[in-house]
């Protein structure tokens, strides 16, 4: 059996679940690999449990039959992670160790030595999340061209608006005069696209969000495609460049450099126990339901 460790702002408090799951695996007689920087922080924290392990830094060195990816953190580092596994098939768990922990399903109050024998038996189960592929139409893709939550197209070095031309199955859908846009998948429907206006989409669904920001036109309002349609984009600016940021990842794009976006060939599968749903994660972490005046 093999599994992954990766953390973001590792401390003692990191250390000693990391110590945990060391312990654990012992007894699952369980390879771990840490991804090296991660490693690097914990070796420099007293405390850590001394032995040797192997190590990872990117998707290539991460062996595909792992069987548990467990990251430590808040959303950024969940994104990060699965930089790391992409299209390995590894079941995620996430360790809400950040702020509102929004993809993360398990707290560190949850982490004890039962919930950790129970990950390595198995006994778990998953939400499979759909991601977006990009593809440059005129240049050389980015190594990771794929994105959990969002795409997001924005102006670079201007105050001006950028266009941004948007065709749904090769029919032109709008020109949208705006800061900039944004193409979630419903697990970013919580993200950026939402504080921009869009909709909370169940990632059920078999869905896209095209979402403004900060539109000229006041009529033109977030829409929802099939995650079946592939979206085409040219964008014009009054400076030479626009940034493309993928999830938490940014590039500086020629203004020459159309784009193709649809729904990617893998999905991520992120571990839940049966008493987890989406619909308590919405009430958790938007307190919907609860009446703040009084708390």
């Amino acid at each position: 059996m093999k599994i992954a460790i990766y953390g973001h702002k590792i401390n003692s408090e990191t250390i000693e679940y990391f110590n945990r799951i060391i312990k654990v695996a012992s007894d699952f007689d369980a390879t771990i690999y840490f991804e090296e920087n991660t490693l690097v922080s914990c070796q420099k924290i007293e405390g850590f449990e001394k032995s040797s392990f192997h190590t990872f830094n990117h998707y290539r060195n991460l062996p595909s039959d792992t069987q548990l990816f467990f990251a430590f953190g808040g959303d950024g580092t969940m994104l990060r992670a699965q930089t790391f596994i992409q299209d390995y098939d590894i079941p995620l768990v996430g360790i809400n160790m950040g702020r509102l922990g929004f993809l993360a399903y398990f707290n560190t109050e949850d982490f004890t030595k039962s919930c950790i024998q129970r990950l390595l038996n198995g006994d778990f189960e998953v939400d499979e999340r759909s991601l977006l592929r990009v593809d440059y139409i005129n240049q050389e893709n980015p190594e990771n061209n794929f994105a959990l939550n969002e795409l997001a197209i924005t102006r670079k070095e201007t105050t001006s608006m950028i266009v941004v031309d948007v065709y749904i199955n090769n029919e032109k859908l709008n020109s949208y005069w705006a800061d900039g846009l944004i193409i979630a998948t419903p697990t970013g429907s919580t993200g950026y696209s939402l504080s921009c206006g869009g909709p909370i989409i169940d990632p059920v669904t078999d869905n896209i969000v095209i979402t403004p920001i900060a539109p000229h036109n006041l009529f033109v309002r977030p829409f929802i495609i099939s995650d079946k349609d592939v979206i085409r984009l040219k964008i014009d600016s009054r400076e030479d460049d626009y940034l493309l940021t993928l999830d938490s990842r940014i590039d500086s794009l020629s203004v020459n450099v159309e784009l193709e976006v649809k729904k990617a060939s893998f999905t991520t599968k992120i571990v839940k126990f049966n008493k987890h749903s989406y619909l308590q994660a919405l009430k958790e972490k938007l307190y919907w339901g609860i009446d703040q005046r009084n708390t």
